[in-house]
């Protein structure tokens, strides 16, 4: 079997077409849905970028790998101790490793290990091809390295290629070249001048106030970007710059599929497309960054194209791991025994959702949060704001507020109870068959709060007094990173 990853860093599920997004951001990624099985509801366990890939890779929640921030010890793996022996232990083999383990040849090209330092990335795989930018590529740096690979090996058997491309991050890099093609659309409707306007006399690093970050930038070096978000027109620009992203990455995933034609091997092909994580685009007041637990940052687009699996829509709940697990069933391959995600691959050949009955997903690098997705309803918990205006319980109804605008948390005590039954009942599953018994969440608070925040209270709360947001900056003073209403 050949199977080909591509891995689009910050592509959120709704802004592809094949998930129901009106602008053409996505052909070529559309017509590998319309022949595959499109999972709905699937989300990352641990966001963002590194958190989310160290679930993926190592099989298992943050929770057990420990790795949930950006910094800090919580950016590495816990260590086996003095269990470990000469090889370490195959219960939590890596994805690529037991992909290996039945014959793949196991490739990457991507930056990914060195822009995060995560070294153990590269377990498990045969060939690693570090594309050299940290993530500062675009498309037609990495690409062309895979079609030359697939030019040399793809008509070879038993291969797992992965492909990691970033376009849709900031900064929106895009080469002006690739125009827009979305210059002469609307923007979407549900941003407003007045949602701008509430949101620019709030506060949070990547606010509409500070979208650049925790400062005021009035000119980008990326003349896609808007200098500043004062307006749905700006919103607009923003929204183009990162839709034309997506669209970059598309058109050379295009050339990847079009290679898999050329070697005749394209129906013999596997093909999953996946994403670290989404982005929030004004959702929470958060613009152009994953600071959240949340149905923006942690849904992902996944699609699974699997030779003689019928084309379908998938809307069970389900973490991106168990697409991992499936596929090393569908592999022949062994599910490790210490994973925490679950394979269907029965249920995935006879055209049946295997979806969890709830999902528990967790954010702590740029926020600490934990959220339970179940039903119609996403409750989040918060525990480090990571200086944003936070709630410490927040309760969307995702169906008829996709765009998480109204918390009616106060209004629905009796979902928030029984949600927070939930995350308290998985906290103690996973406490007590972790090997550590330390919770890396507090491992973050302890040493300080998320990393991307932890350093910038004095930097910020000057920055809010110099734009008339005096009394917010009085507030984190005193309050720190603690939620606004403590319970």
């Amino acid at each position: 079997m050949r199977v080909l990853h591509i891995d689009i860093d910050t592509m959120r599920a709704d802004h592809l077409g094949c998930y129901g997004y009106p602008r053409n951001t996505s052909p070529n990624i559309d017509r590998v849905a319309a022949d595959g099985v499109r999972f709905d509801q699937c989300f990352v366990s641990d966001a963002p970028c590194l958190p989310s890939r160290a679930a993926l890779f190592m099989g298992r929640f943050g929770i057990h790998t420990g790795v949930v921030n950006h910094g800090g010890a919580c950016a590495d793996p816990y260590p086996e101790g003095a269990s470990r022996e000469f090889l370490t232990d195959p219960r939590y083999a890596s994805w690529p490793a037991a992909m290996k383990a039945v014959g793949m040849r196991t490739v990457t090209v991507s930056p990914f290990a060195e822009r995060h330092s995560a070294w153990w990335f590269y377990a498990g795989f045969c060939e690693m091809i570090d594309t050299g930018k940290q993530g500062g590529e675009i498309a037609d740096e990495v690409a062309p390295i895979a079609l030359e690979w697939l030019g040399r090996n793809g008509r070879s058997d038993n291969w797992y290629l992965h492909v990691n491309m970033w376009d849709p991050h900031t900064p929106y890099r895009t080469p002006m070249e690739h125009g827009n093609p979305f210059a002469d659309e609307p923007g979407p409707e549900w941003m407003t001048d007045e949602i701008i306007a509430q949101h620019r006399q709030s506060y949070g690093p990547n606010s509409a106030s500070e979208v650049r970050n925790y400062w005021d930038l009035t000119e980008s070096a990326f003349p896609r970007e808007p200098k500043q978000m004062l307006s749905a027109t700006d919103f607009k620009q923003w929204i183009d710059a990162y839709d034309v992203g997506i669209h970059y990455a598309d058109m050379w995933a295009g050339r990847l599929l079009a290679m898999l034609d050329q070697l005749g091997i394209a129906d013999e092909t596997a093909i999953l497309i996946s994403s670290d994580h989404g982005e929030n685009q004004g959702e929470l007041n958060i613009y152009g960054d994953h600071h959240t637990a949340d149905t923006i940052t942690s849904r992902v687009p996944c699609i699974l194209k699997w030779p003689g699996v019928g084309p379908r829509l998938d809307d069970g709940l389900i973490y991106q791991g168990d697409v991992a697990a499936t596929i090393l069933q569908l592999l022949a391959a062994d599910v490790p025994e210490g994973w925490d995600w679950q394979g269907s691959a029965e249920s995935f050949t006879a055209g049946e959702s295997a979806g969890r009955d709830h999902l528990v997903i967790s954010q702590a690098a740029w926020a600490c949060q934990r959220s339970v997705r179940w039903d119609k309803w996403l409750m989040m918990r918060t525990y480090d704001t990571g200086l944003k205006a936070f709630p410490s319980v927040m309760l969307f109804d995702v169906e008829a507020d996709p765009h998480l605008q109204h918390n009616v948390a106060r209004d629905k005590t009796d979902i928030v109870l029984h949600m927070q039954t939930i995350l308290d009942r998985w906290h103690d599953e996973m406490m007590a068959i972790g090997n550590v018994g330390v919770d890396p969440m507090k491992q973050v608070i302890d040493e300080g709060g998320p990393y991307h925040t932890r350093s910038a209270l004095t930097m910020y709360t000057d920055r809010l007094r110099a734009t008339g947001r005096g009394h917010h900056a009085h507030f984190l003073e005193t309050h720190g990173g603690r939620p606004i209403n403590l319970p």
